[in-house]
């Protein structure tokens, strides 16, 4: 949705409510992309953490050393010091939900 000086939201949109519904109506893992589903490396961490936290099995993050290089996609990555966070805090996300789903 384009906005003011031709800025968009978001690119594309992640459905997290799909994930549960996806984890329940078939056996395959589901994997979310926030990468990709937002276009944009800001939104990455919340739509990471909200994926995990809706059931998703894993996630796929666009990473480079250098985004602003990167010759493609620089919009939407983000650093390994980035992802490292973004692992850590998914993963004690992880660990409450499974908890409090026993």
């Amino acid at each position: 949705m384009p906005l003011g000086k031709g800025k968009n939201y978001t690119r594309y949109t992640l459905d997290v409510a799909a994930i549960p519904v996806l984890m329940k109506e078939t056996y395959l893992p589901v994997v979310a992309d926030p990468s990709h589903g937002t276009g944009r490396r800001d939104l990455i961490f919340d739509m990471s953490c909200a994926a995990i936290a809706a059931g998703a099995c894993g996630l796929i993050i666009e990473t480079h050393y250098n985004p602003a290089e990167s010759p493609v996609d620089s919009q939407q990555m983000i650093t390994p010091d980035e992802l490292k966070e973004v692992i850590d805090t998914c993963q004690r996300i992880h660990r409450i939900i499974a908890s409090a789903r026993k």
